[in-house]
């Protein structure tokens, strides 16, 4: 076969051309950049100088940056110097000065939610359903939570005096701030068919030491298999999970690969040392609020089939962001790189680059989503999370239940619950008697707590159709006997869903005498997926089957509407 060649100066007229248009085009998007920075220097000139009213010069710059970042994605933000510590305390670090204790707000007011063990907060006998009247002197009437937050956090050892309402008394608590440290992992320990269990919140700093800790402790019990419980975990640090990786697979394994539209941004992220066990049965929970991070340590351990992933869709953020420092120490943190899993797909599920002309953003469909092998076959999507390969039921609680949270008719409960009873059976031993309830029946008969069900809902529609078609006349009589039927049987509503109005409640009443621990010892009893992972531990070939792609679970419908059957 003949070689193709081409004059020297034809090879040399060409790169020259190129570099020509490149350094045009460079030229052209500088002209551009200053071209509207000047514009904009422009426009805020003359609105200092010749608005009608008086304006605020660092409102105008944050609006008009805010409304810059907002048309691209929501992880894409400004952060003006007065809100940086806040900022790192909730990307960054798990630390802060205060008391221990979250609050929320009610009818203007300001009350404790609950109390953390072992800090300020606890040790000064503040308990959850305390009113917070004032800091320091000044009434929290009115403030709002960026106010009320800066009110309690500050430098560790600092003195504040807070006044709190209780059983309509004033009690006035002199407290001193500490370092408070909110662990990533919230809870670990053998449950009771040693399965080992280990619960993560986030991904901050040191969540891979902490996974790693409460991992080589519950070894120490030889578990039959390990929980990793993502549930809930919003992410954090892309690094942290890399490290959570680690502990369950080989040394110089690819976890993660991260890629950007600036090649300094395009990272491939390998373990990089000896895992504690790459051989232990390791199953992962997921939900829809499992994002980020969570979806990269699920989503790389499901590609390299190392982990068995229960539970529903994970969220779908496949975004990266960094954080750049800009003058007078603010900051901006930017979304610069999508990133891919072991297997190369990639998660996100909704496209902000192609927004809809109302500048509403869509998911990927269906069509444009691709298949990806796993390491041993399996075949796994990209555009739209983390598909679990044991799908369990989102359980749903109904309107009763929501509107008795809502209304913080249970939490109120709860308290009064524990003002009667000074003790309580363990944590994971504690379950609400049929007397307990007859007590909540009685209690909630002078409380309001209405709501619509979705059969309510639905008559409503129905009768304004009706009205608009004029048919209304003809069938007021049905509609008007099945709207009393309706409401007859919604009267049995805190019989008929006793069952999960008793969950909730245990789980309020747990928390005041046991604290986060003990609310999740407590919640094995009700957990569908947790039992779900025990019973694969105990059937170990189903285990591996599931991991070689030869289980006897079928995956049923297009990815996003799984349902999974075992034959």
């Amino acid at each position: 076969m003949r070689k193709l060649s081409y004059p020297k100066k034809t090879v040399l007229i060409t790169i020259f051309s190129g570099l020509t248009l490149l350094f045009f085009s460079f030229r052209d998007d500088l002209f551009q950049i200053s071209k509207n920075l000047d514009i904009f220097s422009s426009i805020y000139k003359e609105l200092n100088m010749s608005y009608v009213d008086e304006v605020n010069p660092a409102h105008i710059i944050k609006t008009g940056i805010d409304a810059m970042l907002d048309n691209l994605d929501p992880y894409t933000e400004f952060v003006p110097e007065a809100d940086v510590e806040d900022y790192k305390m909730k990307y960054v670090s798990t630390q802060y000065g205060g008391i221990g204790a979250g609050v929320f707000y009610r009818n203007g007011k300001v009350y404790i939610s609950d109390v953390f063990e072992g800090f300020p907060a606890q040790k000064a006998a503040i308990k959850a359903g305390d009113e917070i009247i004032s800091i320091d002197g000044v009434i929290l009437k009115g403030k709002n939570s960026e106010q009320v937050s800066l009110l309690l956090k500050g430098p560790r050892e600092t003195a504040l005096k807070i006044n709190i309402g209780r059983d309509g008394k004033t009690i006035e608590k002199n407290i001193f701030r500490a370092e408070i440290s909110q662990p990533n992992v919230s809870y670990y320990g053998i449950m009771d068919n040693n399965v080992g269990y280990i619960k993560l919140d986030k991904f901050l700093e040191n969540a891979g030491q902490e996974v790693k800790t409460a991992l080589i402790e519950l070894k120490k019990s030889n578990p039959t298999g390990i929980v990793l419980d993502l549930r809930y975990n919003g992410g954090g640090i892309l690094q942290e999970a890399v490290k959570i990786v680690n502990l369950f697979v080989a040394k110089d394994v690819e976890v993660v690969l991260q890629k950007g539209r600036n090649k300094e941004k395009t990272i491939n992220y390998k373990t990089y040392l000896q895992p504690i066990d790459a051989q232990i049965p390791l199953v992962i929970l997921v939900n829809g609020r499992s994002a980020s991070a969570s979806e990269i340590v699920a989503g790389s351990l499901q590609d390299l089939d190392r982990a068995v992933i229960i539970g529903q869709q994970s969220f779908g953020k496949g975004l990266v962001q960094q954080t750049f420092n800009l003058p007078y120490n603010s900051l901006v943190k930017i979304t610069v790189a999508k990133y891919y899993t072991p297997s190369g797909r990639c998660i996100q599920a909704l496209d902000y680059a192609h927004r809809a002309e109302d500048g509403m953003v869509n998911k990927f469909s269906d069509s444009l989503k691709t298949e990806f092998k796993t390491k041993n076959g399996r075949s796994v999507y990209d555009g739209s999370g983390i598909y679990p390969d044991i799908f369990v039921e989102r359980y749903q609680y109904h309107q009763i239940t929501q509107a008795l949270l809502s209304k913080y008719l249970l939490f109120d409960f709860a308290n009064d619950f524990v003002n009667k009873n000074p003790q309580i059976a363990p944590a994971k031993d504690f379950n609400l008697t049929d007397a307990n309830y007859a007590n909540l029946i009685t209690f909630l008969g002078n409380k309001d707590y209405s709501y619509q069900t979705e059969t309510e809902a639905l008559l409503q529609n129905l009768l304004k159709q009706a009205e608009k078609e004029k048919t209304y006349p003809k069938i007021k009589t049905e509609l008007e006997t099945l709207k009393a039927k309706v409401a007859s049987i919604k009267k049995e509503d805190l019989t008929q869903f006793k069952p999960e109005i008793k969950r909730v409640l245990e789980s309020e009443i747990v928390q005041r005498y046991y604290y986060e621990k003990g609310k999740s010892q407590q919640a094995f009893q009700y957990d569908k997926e947790l039992k779900e992972a025990v019973k694969l531990f105990n059937n170990l070939v189903n285990y591996s089957s599931i991991l070689k792609g030869e289980s006897n679970f079928k995956v049923i419908g297009k990815p996003g509407k799984m349902l999974v059957q075992e034959d």
